[in-house]
């Protein structure tokens, strides 16, 4: 295998371990990303004016697509779907911060996995 092929694989391991580790393990956990003043993820999506309900079609949605791009390590036919995806979804988190007037630096992460998503989409084809 190239090099590339193993900085793809680091890609997918590092956005989708990250995913998971966001939506299932700090998902009731204050950071410095939430967006306005929101202590968890249900109160960031509050922030955005989105409801509860939609909270958990993202996170299913979010956490499904990580799994995709972590399985994508060994089946490259579902790497597409995973990367774009997620990549679909992170551009989504990008507006609602810009839609609420967060500071630039909460965006940041999506920003940053999104370009991580869009390179692993480029490379696949």
């Amino acid at each position: 295998m190239e090099l590339t092929g193993y900085v793809i694989i680091a890609l997918k391991i590092i956005v989708g371990i990250s995913i998971l580790n966001v939506w299932l393990l700090q998902k009731n956990k204050a950071t410095i990303w939430r967006g306005g003043t929101a202590k968890t993820i249900f109160e960031e999506f509050e922030a955005y004016g989105l409801s509860r309900q939609f909270c958990y079609i993202i996170g299913f949605s979010k956490v499904s697509l990580a799994l995709i791009l972590l399985a994508s390590i060994q089946f490259t036919a579902l790497t597409l779907i995973g990367s774009l995806g997620l990549s679909l979804l992170l551009f989504g988190s990008i507006l609602v911060h810009i839609k609420i007037k967060d500071v630039w630096y909460k965006s940041f992460p999506a920003f940053l996995f999104m370009v991580m998503n869009l390179i692993i989409a480029y490379t696949t084809l």
